[in-house]
């Protein structure tokens, strides 16, 4: 399909929605783009999209780079991630942090792996950045969740 439906879940084709940040072409504009951009370029298996946006302060941003660009690589080729759900959102400034809440649904080995998880970002000067994630199983209810759940 030479136009396909985006994996972020926006409900826009790829080339309307993520595409763009995916290729390089544009920064998005917000942390809530980012990481939809993000879990998009998981689906697709795009590995210099996710290297391109994590944070220089996140921990694979430390070490070294083919060995943290090959653990994302077989992340993303292992697992089938099929739907992103935004639950809430801090948006900050590019001088704040930003917080995301999503879930996703994800499967590994035909087994259900599916979390949810609370992003912070950080601006860089360039673009928003993914800096690190307070992740959790999902429990009964998750569709009600808020930030302020992940801030006891």
């Amino acid at each position: 399909m030479a136009n396909p439906p985006c994996p972020c879940g926006s409900g826009l084709r790829l080339h309307l929605c993520c595409g763009p940040y995916l290729r390089g072409d544009r920064e998005p504009p917000d942390a809530e783009a980012l990481m939809r951009s993000r879990f998009s370029a998981f689906a697709l298996r795009n590995v210099d999209h996710l290297w391109r946006t994590l944070h220089p302060a996140h921990p694979d941003r430390q070490g070294d780079e083919a060995t943290a660009r090959k653990e994302i690589a077989e992340a993303a080729r292992n697992q089938r991630f099929l739907r992103l759900t935004i639950l809430d959102r801090r948006l900050g400034t590019p001088v704040e942090t930003s917080l995301v809440l999503f879930h996703a649904r994800i499967f590994q080995a035909g087994r259900e792996q599916s979390f949810v998880e609370a992003s912070t970002f950080r601006h860089d000067g360039t673009g928003w950045r993914y800096l690190s994630g307070d992740l959790r199983p999902p429990q009964p209810g998750w569709e009600k969740l808020t930030l302020a759940d992940f801030d006891r």
